[in-house]
C-alpha cells in the first residue's frame, strides 16, 4: 500500500481528535483527507513524535495521533525512550514508513535496511506496538488503538508513489493559531491567558 491508501482507510476512524503531523506529505494528504483545524504540522524533522507527546500530556483527555515518518523518526529516536517512559495513555504514534527521505530526493532511510521499528518501540517501553502493511491491518490497528488506551506505536509500512497532493493551505504561525484555539474551543480549557507583551505590540506597529 501507498501512503494515500493507508491514510484513506482511517479516514472514517478520526473525529475530534488532535493530530500532530510530521513535514512532508503525510501533512498535506492528510488534510487533503481529514480537513481541521485540530491539525498541527511540525515543520521541524524529528520533532512530531516529541511535539505530539507533550500534547499528549497536555491534553489527557483526548486522543493525539501522531503522523511520523521513518527519516523524522530515525532522527528523533530517543522519543520512543520518552513516551516509554512517560507512558500516556492517550497517544497513538504511527510511524509511516517508505524507506526513504522521500521529501529531499530519496535517500535511504535506516530502515531500508533491517531496522524495525516496532521492535525498538516495544524495547522502549510502548508495549502496545506493532507492524502493518496493508490498509486492512492499519485501519484495524488504528481502531484498537482508539478505543484502548496507550501509549500505542503504530509502524506502518509504505511503498513510495510519486504524487503532488494539494498544498497545506497555512503557514505556521496560522496553523500554531488555528491549532491552539480548536484546543481551546474543543476541549474548554483556556491556552493563551495573555496578550502580547508591549515590547512586542511596539514591533509590530508601522513606523
Amino acid at each position: 500500500m501507498n501512503r494515500l491508501e493507508a491514510l484513506t482507510a482511517i479516514t472514517s476512524l478520526v473525529s475530534d481528535e488532535f493530530v500532530v503531523s510530521t513535514a512532508g506529505a503525510a501533512t498535506t494528504q492528510w488534510h487533503a483527507l481529514h480537513p481541521s483545524d485540530g491539525q498541527l504540522q511540525v515543520k521541524t524533522l524529528g520533532l512530531c513524535s516529541s511535539i505530539g507527546l507533550g500534547v499528549a500530556l497536555g491534553q489527557p483527555d483526548r486522543k493525539v495521533i501522531v503522523l511520523d515518518g521513518d527519516g523524522a523518526l530515525w532522527m528523533n529516536l530517543s522519543s520512543l525512550g520518552t513516551i516509554g517512559w512517560k507512558q500516556p495513555k492517550n497517544l497513538i504514534h504511527i510511524c509511516m514508513d517508505n524507506g526513504m527521505y522521500e521529501s529531499s530526493g530519496g535517500t535511504p532511510t535506516a530502515s531500508s535496511a533491517r531496522l524495525q521499528f516496532s521492535d525498538i518501540a516495544r524495547a522502549a517501553g510502548i508495549a502496545s506496538s506493532v507492524a502493518v502493511s496493508t490498509p486492512d491491518e492499519f485501519a484495524e490497528s488504528v481502531r484498537h488503538a482508539l478505543l484502548t488506551d496507550g501509549p500505542h506505536f503504530i509502524w506502518c509500512q509504505i511503498q513510495s508513489v510519486k504524487a503532488t497532493p494539494p498544498p497545506f493551505p497555512l503557514d505556521e504561525i496560522e496553523n500554531k493559531y488555528h491549532f491552539i484555539r480548536y484546543v481551546e474551543r474543543t476541549t474548554g480549557k483556556t491556552i493563551l491567558r495573555t496578550s502580547a507583551p508591549h515590547s512586542y505590540e511596539h514591533a509590530l506597529r508601522k513606523p
